[in-house]
């Protein structure tokens, strides 16, 4: 089988393929992965040599170098508006978001060199005379192959054949953090990266029908060399998440059988063995899928296991985005009916989740090729590891959890207003294309006022901020006066999933989770004991009620009975004297 694949990969080129330019992958025997710079000649040769590869430069990277974007077209269009017109389905494929796993890069590589191939050669042949059969790939008429052919460039460039040290090829592998050491795989929402930002303008250019993320999983060991994780189909929901659960997902399984992969789920199986099944990934939007599914677009990530040869890994992924291109192809009018309803119900649709919980008395059931595992002594610690035995390979029936209930849900209301004080904010909506306008005059409307009352901040760094976390909230009615320039956002778009996720603050990735709005957290005005205590004397005179506030606590408290300071503070607190804008969460809602 090795020597057939071998042959297959490196042996002579069909005529069509004769003059387009051959791959680092082939020409060293599956062994090695390309520098970044000469991943970039590559395709440039291949876009010289073929008319129906195009490749663009696109927004900047932080490396200082623009990411690039592929389109792969049998009718030698490159237009998006036109490819829209002529009922084209996309898919893009995105490649080395983690450098260390290069597997989609190289199959992208001979991927589209052959589907260059293969449209060259019948081009070539329309007369009907005698040819030659080649092995290149046919891309159907109504599907154009978008490809980024390296989204990480930072980590691309930094090489080291000790990257990824247990994973079994590539000679050398890239970083997985980017020139900032950002994991870009969770920088969708919140967008720190330029990579983030030139992505979301590629994302919206395009608007793909199916969004492909390849990667290499580590993990525990196994006998399957692809495994898939599927953005969640609860999650997406509605006609695009039953079609994907019960058609699409199920189809790609049977197309990778017939290329000869047993394709299983992403195996979401850490510090335990796999054979007692595992919960679905959960891909909130800070992953791409999870972005993409905001969005209308199928998504999925490709997850080739590291322990297996890379010429097979490189052929199990493009063995699965094959897969994509013939289901896409085949049901290219459901999956564009499917979308039109999707964005369609978007737009009126009522309720929202933003938290969501794992179901565990539901599952699937699939079969698992594993192999026995066992504990033996460490040679380095001389405590029980665990290892895994490849001489006792298993098939056995596994759970997959892959249901989730909405744990939190928010009603829609007509529109949010954000103070164009916070641009950061409203810079990274419009950045995603969502639909806002500035107030043209100062105006007081009655809105639905957010107060944070509780929440938890990670004590440790987690990709460069400290996220907000069990996020509790209280909301009060109150008409508020509104400046000119100030943004008011309608709920009536393609976009409202995105903007509900991002705005409403207990949504597990919104941008107060990220600290997009932590200065409201940190009070601002205060006063000197000595003056306020006059001041506080007076007020408790005027006001019993607080006098009252303030001898329920003495009560309740002995530590607080006993300090002078923090009874001046809670009389400060619970006065008018107060900052009104500490804690209060600047974005507003209309009913």
């Amino acid at each position: 089988m090795k020597f057939l694949f071998t042959t297959l990969l490196l042996g002579s080129l069909s005529l069509a393929q004769a003059q387009l330019p051959k791959t680092q992958f082939e020409e060293s025997g599956g062994k090695q992965s390309p520098e970044y710079p000469d991943i970039i000649r590559w395709w440039q040769q291949l876009d010289q040599q073929s008319d129906y590869v195009k490749m663009m430069p696109m927004g900047m990277s932080d490396a200082g170098f623009p990411l690039h974007l592929v389109l792969v077209s049998a009718d030698k269009d490159f237009s998006i508006p036109s490819l829209k017109k002529k009922n084209k389905r996309i898919i893009l494929v995105m490649n080395g978001i983690h450098p260390g796993e290069p597997d989609g890069i190289d199959a992208s590589m001979l991927l589209c060199r052959d589907i260059a191939g293969k449209l060259k050669y019948d081009a070539t042949n329309k007369g009907g005379r005698s040819v030659v059969k080649t092995n290149d790939y046919k891309l159907p008429e109504n599907i154009v192959l978008a490809v980024i052919p390296v989204y990480n460039i930072g980590g691309c460039l930094n090489r080291s054949a000790n990257y990824r040290i247990d994973q079994n090829g590539p000679d050398e592998k890239g970083f997985r953090g980017n020139s900032q050491n950002l994991d870009l795989n969770r920088d969708f929402i919140k967008s720190d990266s330029k990579e983030s930002r030139s992505f979301a303008e590629i994302f919206h250019l395009l608007d793909p029908d199916v969004f492909v993320d390849n990667h290499v999983s580590d993990g525990a060991d196994y006998q399957h060399v692809m495994t898939l994780l599927t953005s969640q189909h609860n999650k997406l929901g509605g006609v695009m998440g039953d079609y994907l659960d019960s058609v699409f997902e199920p189809a790609l399984y049977g197309k990778m059988k017939s290329k000869g992969f047993d394709l299983v789920p992403y195996v979401n199986s850490f510090g335990d063995t796999p054979e007692s099944g595992w919960p679905e990934y959960w891909d909130s939007p800070r992953y791409s899928s999870g972005y993409a599914s905001l969005w209308q677009t199928f998504a999925f990530v490709p997850e080739t296991h590291m322990l297996k040869p890379y010429p097979q890994r490189v052929q199990a992924t493009r063995a699965m985005m094959e897969s994509f291109i013939e289901f896409t192809s085949a049901n290219s009018e459901k999956i564009k009916s499917l979308r039109d309803q999707a964005k369609a119900a978007v737009r009126t649709q009522a309720e929202f989740p933003i938290a969501w919980k794992l179901n565990r008395d539901k599952f699937r059931e699939i079969t698992f090729l594993g192999y026995e595992a066992g504990r033996k002594p460490s040679e380095v610690s001389g405590l029980p590891r665990l290892y895994y035995d490849r001489n006792k390979p298993f098939a056995k029936t596994v759970k997959i959890y892959n249901y989730y209930a909405v744990k939190t849900g928010i009603r829609k209301p007509k529109a949010y207003i954000i103070p164009q004080g916070w641009w950061r904010v409203t810079d990274l909506l419009q950045l995603n294309k969502v639909i806002m306008r500035r107030l043209l005059h100062d105006t007081t409307i009655e809105v639905t006022v957010t107060r944070i009352t509780d929440f938890k901040s990670n004590a440790r760094q987690y990709e460069m901020h400290h996220p907000n976390t069990e996020v509790s909230v209280t909301t009060t009615t109150e008409k508020k006066t509104f400046h000119a320039g100030d943004w008011f956002i309608p709920m009536d778009q393609v976009a409202n999933r995105f903007i509900v996720e991002t705005l409403e603050p207990q949504s597990e990735d919104s941008y107060f989770a990220w600290n997009f709005f932590d200065a409201i957290l940190g009070q601002k005005e205060g006063f000197s004991g000595y003056s306020f205590e006059d001041i506080a004397a007076d007020y408790l005179r005027k006001n019993p009620e607080s006098r009252k506030l303030l001898e329920d606590k003495k009560q309740s408290d002995t530590a607080f009975a006993r300090d002078a300071r923090a009874q001046l503070n809670f009389v400060y607190q619970h006065s008018p004297f107060f900052e009104n804008s500490y804690q209060l969460y600047p974005v507003f809602k209309v009913e």
